[in-house]
């Protein structure tokens, strides 16, 4: 393990995260408000429907995408040769599709948020090696931040280029550093005439990466001292592929989404001019979490049309499917699988418009709601992928070439689980995000009383934060137990009415179970991530109920007449209260210190006889590098054969 990895101050990093996030609340969010024990449904209600003009749009769109994925893309060949076709790539580039994203004025389709999440869903349910080609490109790829942060100048030489095809991608995560931006090593430091950045470094898992022209690159920049600190400077730079220095290395290989091009690049004196700075020196983290939080909301989209496949092959096979005398659709147990991949497709559905409708509006404060949508949507979307091949049991683990020659329908469920399983994992894994919208959810708090637990904190500014505190929270507090219970939002339905009601009991709950946990674990809070976990799997899960309710009652559920979108809420939101239920009770009984008590033997390789009788996959390294047999440690005073550090580099 490198050094700069084993050597970090935790509080630098904790002050890089904190110098670059959001420090205000410009604009109202429903889902900070339900951390706080407010329930706002006029921020919800109605649902923030889409223009008919701008829907038409996508439409029209969608249908030309739709008959070019069906007659041009073969997916099996693609997941097979990993490779999307060059045909395949121009064709999407003709049409338009890597410049979905990029306003007219600059080439691009200019489409909305929604649209554009209507066409990644399509494109995910048939294809999703060839949704990450599009997506990677324009959610957080170079059009996105530049749309963002960029100058003027910058637009005019930069999007119509990108809009007729240049691909390009997002480089942040290096070899030795996940989300600890203090860790990073890539450095660019200006040139002595100061009209270039002189970059060196390593960047991994870009997507696109290998195959880009251009590039967004965060790098340390030179740190400044701010009230006597050094305060280390991250910086997002374009950068030209093509130029000198710049070398693609290798090439990642993955369980799904094989055809992707996502590898690692270095940079070696790799020369960047001036004026391809984005944003400003010292802003790069600020422009990738702000970036995020609109790219994120492409995963949901994603999950989307994945779920929905899943549903479909789902609903064919238990319906087809006869066994003791019955379609096993009809068996309780397939039952309970279906219902509940039906509704929570619904769910998904509703949850990733909300936030993108949100962001097509304008005027509210996302970055919750969109974190929300990726770990919900990401998580549920595999639940369901997972449910699917249940129900299709050895054909769903077959393989689609496999199905086929054997005459059989060939349906993708192996492929899309295989596929749908990443999104968990990118763009902030579901641990990462669970830290973030915690982080977010106490924001309040820590603004009012952090300098009470905060020991850095100087006398004065403690006693300014309890004045604060005793100003807020005995009112605050009283609220969170004696608040009225009003009514249903106007146009909610009978039958949901309850749920509504559920939402804003279990919102004050949820407000006062995370202050109580303040004061109980103090500012050993932020070490308790699966303590937190659990209220931000309450928020996601009230979050959902709540934008899943506003679909269905304004009509939303798809355009379908009849009680469908009533129907799936109301089982959905069963679901989440028994979920929500399970939550609140894990608070206080749960196996938390167990846990970290077996883990940290674990670490220490108390139970290493557990890992006897295997073939070693990965030999250890000893400090030169040269690999250690199996048994060299215990004859070299270790008595544990094979011990040392599992999963070290």
């Amino acid at each position: 393990m490198s050094e700069n990895r084993t050597h970090l101050d935790p509080d630098e990093s904790r002050e890089m995260a904190e110098a670059s996030r959001q420090t205000e609340w410009a604009a109202p969010s429903f889902a900070a408000e339900l951390f706080m024990g407010r329930f706002r449904p006029e921020l919800v209600h109605p649902f923030p429907e889409q223009d008919p003009a701008d829907r038409a749009e996508g439409d029209a769109f969608l249908a030309e995408l739709g008959a070019f994925l069906r007659e041009r893309v073969d997916p099996v060949a693609i997941d097979r040769d990993e490779e999307v076709p060059d045909d395949v790539l121009r064709g999407l580039i003709d049409m338009g599709a890597f410049g979905m994203k990029i306003p007219r004025e600059y080439g691009g389709l200019g489409l909305s948020q929604l649209n554009y999440n209507r066409a990644v869903a399509l494109v995910a349910s048939h294809c999703a090696s060839t949704a990450v080609w599009l997506s990677a490109h324009q959610s957080i790829g170079v059009p996105q931040p530049i749309r963002l942060f960029g100058t003027e100048e910058q637009k005019k030489k930069f999007l119509p280029r990108l809009a007729r095809g240049a691909i390009s991608g997002f480089a942040l995560t290096e070899p030795e550093v996940g989300s600890d931006p203090a860790a990073m090593a890539t450095t660019a430091v200006p040139s002595e005439d100061g009209r270039e950045w002189i970059l060196n470094g390593e960047k991994l898992w870009c997507t696109n990466g290998l195959v880009a022209e251009l590039l967004v690159v965060m790098a340390r920049t030179p740190s400044k001292v701010v009230r006597g600190r050094e305060r280390k400077q991250v910086t997002a730079f374009i950068v030209e592929t093509d130029s000198p220095g710049f070398e693609r290395v290798d090439r990642c290989l993955f369980l799904g989404i094989r055809a992707i091009s996502n590898g690692l690049i270095r940079f070696r004196d790799v020369r960047v001019p001036a004026e391809n700075v984005l944003g400003g020196e010292g802003r790069g983290l600020k422009i990738a979490l702000e970036t995020l939080n609109t790219g994120r909301l492409t995963l949901p989209a994603a999950g989307v049309g994945m779920a929905r496949q899943c549903l479909q092959i789902s609903r064919r096979w238990a319906g087809e499917r006869v066994q003791w005398g019955a379609p096993i659709g009809k068996h309780e147990a397939v039952a309970a699988k279906l219902a509940r991949m039906a509704s929570h497709t619904f769910a998904m559905q509703a949850l990733s418009d909300y936030a993108s409708g949100l962001a097509s509006r304008g005027g509210a404060d996302i970055r919750l709601e969109a974190a929300f949508a990726k770990l919900f949507s990401s998580e549920t979307a595999l639940r369901i992928a997972e449910d699917a091949m249940q129900i299709r049991a050895g054909r769903g683990y077959e393989r689609e070439e496999s199905l086929a020659r054997r005459g059989e329908t060939p349906y993708p469920i192996e492929r899309i689980y295989r596929d749908a399983r990443i999104n968990t994992l990118v763009e902030g894994t579901s641990e990462i995000m669970r830290l973030f919208i915690a982080r977010e959810a106490l924001d309040p708090h820590l603004k009012k009383a952090g300098a009470l637990v905060n020991p850095r904190s100087s006398w004065k500014e403690k006693s300014r934060s309890l004045g604060s505190a005793l100003r807020f929270y005995p009112g605050w507090y009283a609220s969170l137990w004696f608040g009225l219970q009003e009514a249903a939002p106007a146009g909610v339905p009978s039958e949901l009415g309850g749920h509504v009601r559920f939402v804003r009991r279990a919102s004050r709950r949820l407000a006062r179970g995370l202050f109580h946990a303040m004061i109980r674990v103090g500012p050993a809070l932020e070490r308790r991530q699966k303590l937190l976990g659990r209220f931000v799997d309450v928020g996601a899960d009230l979050l959902a109920m709540s934008a899943t309710i506003s679909n269905a009652a304004t009509g939303r559920g798809g355009g379908i007449a009849g009680n469908g979108p009533v129907e799936l809420a109301d089982h959905f939101c069963r679901c989440a209260r028994q979920r929500i239920g399970d939550a609140f009770r894990g608070v206080r009984h749960n196996t938390d210190r167990a846990d970290r008590a077996v883990a940290r033997r674990v670490l220490e390789d108390r139970y290493g006889w557990l890992e006897e009788g295997i073939v070693v996959a990965c030999p250890e390294e000893t400090g030169d590098g040269s690999p250690v047999a199996e048994g060299e440690e215990a004859a070299a005073g270790d008595p544990v054969a094979g011990a040392g550090t599992a999963g070290a580099p």
